[in-house]
C-alpha cells in the first residue's frame, strides 16, 4: 500500500514558501564557523583562588647615629661648593652639639607575594622575598595583616615558608605538574609594585627549561615584575603548578619570559621545612660539567648525554667508590642523566645514607660502580690555577706534529694530584695548543687510553692514525676535561 500526502490549498502555499525559504537560505553564504576554542574566562579562577593569595612586606633594622638638627648630605653639599662657592668644614660638628647615641630603626626592605597551603597558615614564598629581612608582614586579602615567622628557607631553589598565627584559611589546591603541557593557559596572581591581587595570564612556553639553577623552571609568557615573586602560577582547573620566580629582561621590568619553580619539588622542599627548617640532600663529592658533542664523538659514547667528572672530591663518596676524574656519568639510581643539570636535582634528591648504582662511560665502556650517598655539605671551592712551570721535558718523537713536550711526574707531584700516574705537559704549540692544551697540564689518557708515563704515551700515540683527530684527557689544578687534537695535515 503505497502512502500519498495530501495537502489542501492553504496548505500548499506553506510549503512552497518554506521551500522557497530553504533554497533561499541554500543561497546564503553560510556564517564563519570559529576554527578554535574559545578564549578562556578567568573570572572564576581569580574568585576560587585569590583568596589564598597573600601580599608579604619585610622590614629590616638598621643602625643610624644622628646628629641634633637638619644634615646635609656630600652630594648637596659638593654641589653648594661647586656652584656657589659656599664652603663646607665635612664632617666637623659643633661641639656644643651632643651627639645622639646609637639607634636602631625598622626601615621597608621589600614587597612580594605568597600563598597559603595549609588552612592553619603555612605559607609558601620564595627564599629571596624574605632573604634578610628582621621582620616579615603578611597581608590577607580581607585585608587582615599578621606579623609572620620564618619557619623555614631554602636558597638552592628559592622556597621559603613562613607561618601566620591563623586559622580556617583557604589553602590552594596543587596541581599535577607532570600533566602540565606546553601552550597550555596559565594565571598568576600577586603584588607586582605593591598593587596587591594583580592577576595577569598567558600560557606556557616551555617546561624543564634550565637556567642555571638547582630546579629546572616552567617558563611562561605571563606577564610577572618585581613584587609577583612567592605568588602562585595556576592552571584551569584552579590548581597552583608553580610558584613564579625569576624573569628574564635587560630592563628589569617584564619583556615576555617568566620562570616557575615547578610546584611539586616545591612542595618536597616546603615539606622539610615545615618538618626539620631545613632541607637535607644527598651529595657524593663531584664536580661536573656538560658533555659536548664533539668530546661524546672523540671518546666513543657518541650522544652528548650525561655528566662529565671534572673533579673527585678527596675522601668523598664519590672517591671512595672508585670514580674518577673523566668519567662521565650517565645513569644515576636507575635514572638518566640526558644533560649535567640533572645529576645535581637527582642526587639532592636521594637520601643520605643511600647506596645506589652508578653507571658511568670511562675509556670507551660502561662501568657500573656503587656508592653510598652522604649528605649535602657548602663543598670547598676547587682551584683552577695552573701550576708553576717546572723545567724539564722534551718533544715527543711520535708527538713533534703534535707540538707537545711532556715529562713524568715525579712522586711528590702524584702525591700532591692524588694521582696514580699522568705525563705532565711542559710545552705545548700547534694542534696541541689550538686543542687547549698548556704548560702546566697533566694528560691523563689519550683515545680512551689511560697513561701513567711518558714510554706509554708515546706508545699509544705510535698507534693512532696520524690523520685522525683523538681525544684527551687531562687535568688543569683540580679541574679534569676533554680536549680533541685535530693533526695537521
Amino acid at each position: 500500500m503505497t502512502a500519498r500526502i495530501h495537502t489542501t490549498g492553504r496548505f500548499r502555499h506553506v510549503l512552497t514558501a518554506l521551500l522557497a525559504g530553504a533554497c533561499l537560505a541554500l543561497a546564503q553564504p553560510a556564517p564563519a564557523q570559529s576554527t578554535g576554542r574559545d578564549l578562556p574566562d578567568f573570572t572564576v579562577l581569580v574568585e576560587q583562588v585569590g583568596p589564598s593569595v597573600v601580599n608579604i612586606r619585610t622590614s629590616a633594622r638598621v643602625s643610624t647615629r644622628q646628629y641634633p638638627g637638619p644634615q646635609m648630605d656630600e652630594e648637596m653639599q659638593e654641589f653648594f661648593r661647586r656652584f656657589f662657592g659656599i664652603p663646607f668644614p665635612g664632617p666637623r660638628v659643633d661641639p656644643r652639639r651632643q651627639q645622639r647615641p646609637e639607634q636602631e630603626e625598622l626601615v621597608p626592605r621589600g614587597v612580594g607575594s605568597g600563598f597559603v597551603i595549609t588552612s592553619d597558615g603555612y605559607i609558601m614564598t620564595n627564599a629571596h622575598v624574605i632573604e634578610g629581612a628582621d621582620e616579615v608582614y603578611v597581608t590577607l586579602t580581607d585585608k587582615r595583616e599578621f606579623k609572620a615567622k620564618v619557619v623555614g628557607s631554602d636558597k638552592r631553589t628559592d622556597v621559603a615558608v613562613v607561618k601566620i598565627d591563623a586559622t580556617g584559611l583557604p589553602a590552594v589546591k596543587i596541581g599535577d605538574v607532570g600533566k602540565l603541557k606546553v601552550g597550555e593557559w596559565v594565571m598568576a596572581i600577586g603584588s607586582p609594585f605593591g598593587l596587591d591581587n594583580t592577576v595577569t595570564a598567558g600560557i606556557v612556553s616551555a617546561k624543564q627549561r634550565e637556567t642555571g639553577d638547582y630546579l629546572p623552571f616552567i617558563q611562561t609568557d605571563v606577564a610577572i615584575n618585581p613584587g609577583n615573586s612567592g605568588g602562585p602560577l595556576i592552571n584551569l582547573r584552579g590548581e597552583v603548578v608553580g610558584i613564579n620566580s625569576q624573569i628574564y629582561s635587560r630592563s628589569g621590568g617584564f619583556m615576555g619570559i617568566s620562570f616557575a619553580i615547578p610546584i611539586d619539588e616545591a612542595m618536597r622542599v616546603a615539606d622539610q621545612l615545615r618538618t626539620t627548617g631545613r632541607v637535607i640532600r644527598g651529595r657524593i663529592g663531584v664536580q661536573i660539567d656538560q658533555v659536548t658533542k664533539e668530546v661524546a664523538e672523540s671518546i666513543g659514547l657518541g650522544k652528548p648525554v650525561g655528566a662529565l667528572v671534572r673533579s673527585v672530591e678527596d675522601d668523598g663518596p664519590a672517591a671512595k667508590a672508585g670514580l674518577e676524574a673523566g668519567d662521565i656519568i650517565t645513569r644515576f639510581d636507575g635514572k638518566t642523566i640526558e644533560r649535567a643539570s640533572d645529576l645535581p636535582r637527582i642526587v639532592g634528591n636521594t637520601k643520605p645514607g643511600s647506596k645506589v648504582t652508578v653507571q658511568v662511560f670511562r675509556r670507551g665502556s660502561y662501568r657500573d660502580i656503587p656508592v653510598t650517598v652522604g649528605e649535602f655539605e657548602p663543598e670547598r671551592s676547587a682551584s683552577a690555577g695552573t701550576p708553576e712551570p717546572r723545567p724539564g721535558g722534551a718533544p715527543l718523537a711520535a708527538a713533534q706534529d703534535l707540538g707537545l713536550a711532556v715529562a713524568d711526574l715525579t712522586p711528590a707531584e702524584r702525591r700532591e694530584l692524588g694521582l696514580k700516574g699522568g705525563v705532565r705537559v711542559t710545552a705545548a704549540d700547534g694542534p696541541a695548543a689550538r686543542a687547549g692544551l698548556r704548560e702546566g697540564d697533566v694528560i691523563l689518557a689519550v683515545a680512551n687510553v689511560e697513561v701513567q708515563d711518558v714510554k706509554q704515551l708515546e706508545a699509544v700515540l705510535r698507534k693512532l692514525d696520524k690523520g685522525k683527530p683523538f681525544n684527551v684527557l687531562f687535568r688543569r689544578g683540580e679541574w679534569a676535561q676533554y680536549a680533541v687534537i685535530r693533526p695537521a695535515r
